[in-house]
């Protein structure tokens, strides 16, 4: 496997990256903004962030951390507009008038556990943030620091609270 500092062309190492991380990186956007087209536009954004600041990777970090990263940053910068808040608003309400998923979510769901899924998406996005880059991405806790900026405790805690916390959703507490 040939690694993207490698390759001098830098297109071709942002094809590399796609291809490896792409889709990861896609799921990782939903989880925060639970919209498959939302987080497909987060994706493109984390692509192009990194292909202008190609340069600046300076290594200290493995790609798919430093693409995590971005896409986090990207995430909480949707959540931070206005018309994120509007539009999440007006999602909530629909989703509950109709009660239906789309196709893409529905097969999203079924190829993961899909209750454990709901509950895992249900979570506050402080603990959720970490169940899924922990369990899911199968980040070591160390990656979860550089990745969120936390003390290595507070991950910990939350990686606690947010496991309690599904416990008792499957106990319907």
């Amino acid at each position: 496997m040939v690694e993207p500092h490698k390759i001098f062309n830098k297109d071709k190492a942002l094809e590399y990256l796609l291809e490896q991380y792409g889709d990861s990186v896609k799921k990782l956007a939903y989880t925060y903004v639970k919209d498959w087209s939302l987080a497909e536009d987060i994706a493109q954004e984390v692509f192009l962030t990194s292909y202008r600041n190609w340069d600046s990777f300076r290594g200290e970090c493995s790609y798919k951390t430093w693409l995590f990263k971005i896409t986090v940053n990207k995430c909480k910068d949707t959540y931070k507009t206005k018309w994120f808040n509007v539009q999440h608003l007006f999602e909530t309400l629909s989703f509950k008038l109709k009660s239906t998923s789309s196709t893409e979510q529905e097969v999203i769901l079924k190829s993961e556990s899909r209750e454990l899924s709901e509950h895992v998406l249900q979570l506050p996005i402080k603990y959720r943030e970490i169940i899924i880059l922990f369990y899911y991405e199968e980040l070591k806790i160390k990656e979860i620091q550089e990745l969120t900026g936390l003390k290595v405790d507070t991950i910990k805690s939350r990686l606690k609270r947010g496991k309690e916390k599904l416990r008792q959703m499957y106990r319907g507490e």
